[in-house]
This record gives structure tokens, C-alpha cells and sequence, in this order.
């Protein structure tokens, strides 16, 4: 072997007796990783920042849904890939989900903290918009563009969007939080500061009635 070849020989045993101890460890160093934090629903705010939120919004009676039309909160919206908003949601919202290759839920599990029950198909799941499209119309987003009640109907920003029971969303319709509550009353609080903080981030307004109901939760919180 010529001597230049020699030495490069030399140089690349060196060089894979120096990679052999990493390799071997890269299996236990996989081990010993953590694992990747699980995701969730943004946090609303405490109940003290959701009270002087509630004091700033514009209490009025309610507007008319004339023309109203969810075809005018268009959604659910591209978020990345193929996958659109409602599948991003469960993504987020559940456990060990496992998308197919068009980003749709094909396995996992969800708890919906509306009513403490745990499900195991998407199809069993909606999300629910903390505060409803039909209300948002009635609070303030009839004026609104197009674009901006799309972006209100995709809000992954806030605590707009989240994974329940299909039924108890159904259960909910368009009400206030003075006409409805989640069934689990231990999730109270933590329902008044999410619709609280939608309502604000989005310059909404609420009734004299639904401000009461708000405030005597968030006053118990």
C-alpha cells in the first residue's frame, strides 16, 4: 500500500474507534431523553387579570342574527401541510394521537373536561368554540370582514378552540354563560376565564345578564 494510503487508512480507524463508544451509547441516550412535552389548550388568564378583563368589555343587549351564517366564519382553515384546524386541535387537546397521511386523527384518546369523560374515536369529539360563532355575530363580529371572523373561527391563540364530547358541545348551542355551563362544575372557573379573555382579545361585547353569571363564577374562583 502506498504510504499516503496507508495513512488515510490509519487515520479512518482512529476515527470509527473514536465514533464506537457514541454509537453504543445512542441507544441508552434515546432512553434516557425525555419525552417531548405534551401539548394543550392555551391557559386562560387567572381569575383576578379575567375579572379586570370582564370590567373593560362593553355591556350591551345583544344584536339580531339577521343574516348571520356560519358560512361566514369559515372554517376549519388550512393551519400547515394537510392538516386543517379542527385536526390540529385534536392533536393538541389529545393523548398518543396518531394522524394518517392526509393529518386526519386515526388513534389516541380525549378528555373532555366539560363532563370528565374520556373518548377514543375523533368521531366521538367536537370542538367547541368557547364562544360561539352565533354569539360572537350577535357581540360585535356582524361588522366584522370576512377574514377577521375566519381568523376568530380559527383561533388557536386563545382559549377559543377545544376537544369535548360531541353532545355536550351540542348540548351548549350558542348560549351564553348565563343559559349554560359545562356539566362538571369543578371546570367552572376555568370556562369563565376562557370566555372571558375571548371576549376581550376580540373586542366583544356581552349582555347585562351574561356579565352577572361571569362574575358571580369568577368571584367563586
Amino acid at each position: 500500500m502506498a504510504p499516503s494510503l496507508l495513512r488515510i487508512s490509519v487515520r479512518r480507524r482512529l476515527y470509527a474507534r473514536r465514533l464506537a463508544p457514541a454509537a453504543a451509547l445512542a441507544p441508552l441516550l434515546l432512553l434516557l431523553a425525555p419525552a417531548p412535552a405534551q401539548a394543550a389548550p392555551p391557559t386562560p388568564p387567572s381569575a383576578a387579570t379575567a375579572r379586570s378583563y370582564l370590567a373593560a368589555l362593553t355591556v350591551r343587549s345583544e344584536g339580531s342574527l339577521t343574516g348571520y351564517s356560519r358560512d361566514l366564519f369559515p372554517h376549519w382553515i388550512t393551519q400547515y401541510g394537510t392538516c386543517n384546524t379542527r385536526e390540529v386541535v385534536l392533536k393538541r387537546d389529545g393523548s398518543g394521537v396518531v394522524t394518517d397521511s392526509n393529518c386526519a386523527a386515526a388513534s389516541g384518546s380525549w378528555y373532555s373536561p366539560y363532563d370528565g369523560a374520556t373518548w377514543y374515536l375523533a368521531s366521538d369529539i367536537d370542538i367547541d368554540h368557547v364562544v360561539p360563532l352565533a354569539e360572537a355575530w350577535r357581540s360585535g363580529a356582524s361588522s366584522w370582514t370576512t377574514s377577521k371572523r375566519q381568523s376568530f373561527a380559527n383561533d388557536l391563540g386563545t382559549a377559543q378552540l377545544i376537544a369535548v364530547t360531541d353532545n355536550v358541545n351540542q348540548s351548549k348551542g350558542d348560549s351564553d354563560p348565563d343559559q349554560w355551563m359545562p356539566p362538571r362544575s369543578s371546570y367552572h372557573c376555568t370556562y369563565a376565564r376562557m370566555w372571558v379573555w375571548v371576549k376581550y382579545h376580540w373586542g366583544l361585547s356581552l349582555e347585562s345578564s351574561e356579565k352577572s353569571a361571569l362574575s358571580a363564577v369568577l368571584n367563586g374562583c
